[in-house]
């Protein structure tokens, strides 16, 4: 323990916002993601006394929230955001519900009201941690302020302990301001991955050793286990699907890699799994956008779910055999005598299968962004938006290594993109930080264009792909709503993104179509500053192949079909009729 005041002699008196710094200080936090208010401001008032802790001013706390995430994914260490009180705090709430879903360590600290004024519907009162109850793993308020440095130790070891989450320390105005008289604890161990039973293991070999026409699913939860999987992977010959969130998890160079699963999985990945005799799942959930309908899951398959969540397994699939453990740990079990498996037929089928994958050679989203991911090293973090270019991404990008590919992948959150690259940024300055955008979510945190200029942030190269359309919208109003394309329409109201960027001090370039287009991606990428470049492609394109809702995997639609007109002359001609109306 080290006693309050060891160390601070020039610090002053302790108090309770001191009591947080020196407490994130000692443990280990190098960065906080935030912005400022009343009802936090003895905290920002104490960081002065605290620079070995950088705080990053973020133009809206949703803003910081995703940059904590974009921290947090690249890393595998836990990211922190801070808000005041009210309307502070809940804008972080976005943030959260995706820390949630996609597991991500994340410590959120706000202020609030004074102890005697909460309840009172004070100014910039919210009850913050009733609002956020749902979608953190714990939170707390703190009452005392004692307790304020061991609730800030546990929340800490909370949020990265067993499986990853958010968690929501709330610290009323006064406990800042009072005096501290205690001790600072020091970082509590990481809680130990409960191991594999033998039973279980032994089980699963069993299984494993009857497959005639095995696949191995592997998620988000094996990102830190990817040595051990490809191990595990090539010991046995079994062929490898990796979900969205799981990609880097398995390099795609591997003969054994069958792409990504799902809505907008490889027909490779969704053929296999639909026909696969024993499925092992690692690390992963079974989200609907993976499973599909959920009874022509996997039909023929023996399932067998390693999760470290026990809530997880037999949630949304039929489990046969049931592993609870981390991916690290059961994959060095599983490997541990491992048969390899001779399957000439089943190979045959799946090479069958990954003949099909057709390379975009028309000019459109899913050409712009090939030729954007294949520039990219292995060593380049890639984040996405969410929508059409997420999904094109996550098909053309080929990922060696994990944690270089940030997404929301559970809870979709439109805006993610960017400041989650900013985040990924600051926490590795040596390596280059990329985002795909589309500009309808580019545009809901695109405030944080301020955030690169304020802190000179070098490696960031934003790609905003402008179809003029909320994209992925269009596709299922064209595809499922007869083609009524109902308040999708940017293309008449969208700024100029060139002169945006200008505005920020931020170098910008533009491709128009595909012989613009090389010299666009040199320039933006051999620029030494951040930089911006937008490609503006026709509107009509989806993204296939495409999983309807409440269809199996195998019910898959591989290819596009017919297109609908492009429907940009349409749009402005009506734009202009209105305001001449």
């Amino acid at each position: 323990m080290n006693k309050q005041g060891q160390g601070e002699q020039d610090r002053g008196e302790m108090t309770g916002a001191k009591a947080l710094w020196a407490t994130l200080a000692g443990h280990g936090i190098s960065t906080v993601f935030g912005y400022p208010g009343g009802a936090i401001m003895p905290v920002y008032d104490a960081l002065t006394f605290y620079p070995e802790v950088r705080h990053v001013l973020t133009r809206h706390e949703q803003g910081a929230a995703h940059a904590a995430e974009g921290w947090a994914k690249a890393t595998g260490e836990i990211g922190v955001c801070m808000a005041t009180s009210g309307p502070g705090a809940t804008n972080l709430v976005t943030g959260l519900a995706d820390a949630m879903l996609d597991s991500v360590p994340l410590l959120a600290i706000t202020g609030n009201v004074a102890r005697h004024l909460m309840g009172t519907d004070a100014f910039q009162e919210a009850d913050i941690t009733g609002i956020t109850l749902p979608v953190t793993k714990h939170n707390y308020v703190v009452r005392e302020v004692e307790e304020l440095p061991r609730i800030i130790s546990e929340a800490i070891h909370i949020a990265r302990s067993g499986r990853p989450g958010p968690v929501l320390v709330d610290i009323p105005k006064d406990i800042q301001l009072a005096a501290f008289h205690g001790e600072i604890p020091e970082p509590m161990p990481r809680m130990d991955a409960p191991e594999p039973s033998a039973e279980a293991v032994e089980r699963a070999k069993a299984v494993l050793r009857s497959a005639k026409q095995p696949v191995m699913m592997v998620g988000g939860g094996a990102q830190d286990a990817s040595a051990e999987i490809l191990a595990l992977a090539r010991a046995w010959n079994i062929p490898v699907t990796t979900t969205l969130m799981g990609l880097g998890a398995f390099p795609a160079s591997d003969p054994l890699w069958l792409g990504m699963p799902g809505m907008h999985g490889s027909v490779a990945a969704n053929r296999a799994i639909s026909e696969a005799d024993v499925l092992l799942g690692i690390g992963l959930r079974f989200d609907d956008r993976v499973t599909g309908r959920v009874n022509g899951f996997a039909p023929h398959a023996q399932i067998i779910h390693v999760e470290l969540d026990a809530a997880e397994i037999g949630k949304i699939v039929r489990t046969h055999v049931p592993v609870r453990s981390d991916a690290r740990t059961a994959a060095l079990a599983l490997t541990e005598g491992a048969t390899h498996l001779e399957h000439p037929e089943w190979d045959a089928q799946i090479a069958e299968w990954k003949s099909r994958t057709e390379t975009p050679d028309h000019w459109g989203a899913g050409y712009a962004v090939r030729a954007v991911t294949e520039r990219l090293t292995p060593d380049d973090i890639l984040s996405s938006d969410v929508g059409q270019h997420q999904m094109i991404a996550a098909q053309q990008a080929r990922f060696e290594k994990p944690r270089r590919w940030l997404n929301s992948g559970g809870l979709g959150t439109m805006g993610f993109g960017f400041p989650a690259a900013i985040g990924a940024a600051m926490a590795e300055p040596a390596v280059r930080s990329v985002v795909i955008a589309g500009d309808g979510g580019f545009q809901m945190t695109l405030q944080e264009l301020a955030t690169l200029k304020h802190y000179d942030i070098r490696n960031v190269k934003i790609c905003i792909i402008n179809n003029s359309f909320l994209g992925m919208v269009r596709q299922w109003q064209e595809l499922f709503h007869e083609k009524r394309y109902s308040e999708v329409w940017l293309g008449d109201s969208n700024p100029d993104f060139i002169k945006l960027a200008a505005a920020y001090d931020v170098p910008a370039y533009r491709a128009t179509n595909a012989e613009e287009l090389p010299a666009a991606i040199d320039a933006w990428l051999a620029d030494p500053k951040s930089a911006l470049l937008e490609v503006v492609v026709p509107n009509e394109h989806g993204v296939f192949p495409m999983v309807p809702a409440g269809a199996a995997l195998f019910e898959m639609i591989e290819t596009e079909p017919k297109r609908a007109p492009d429907l940009s002359d349409a749009m402005d001609k009506a734009a202009e009729e209105a305001n001449n109306a």
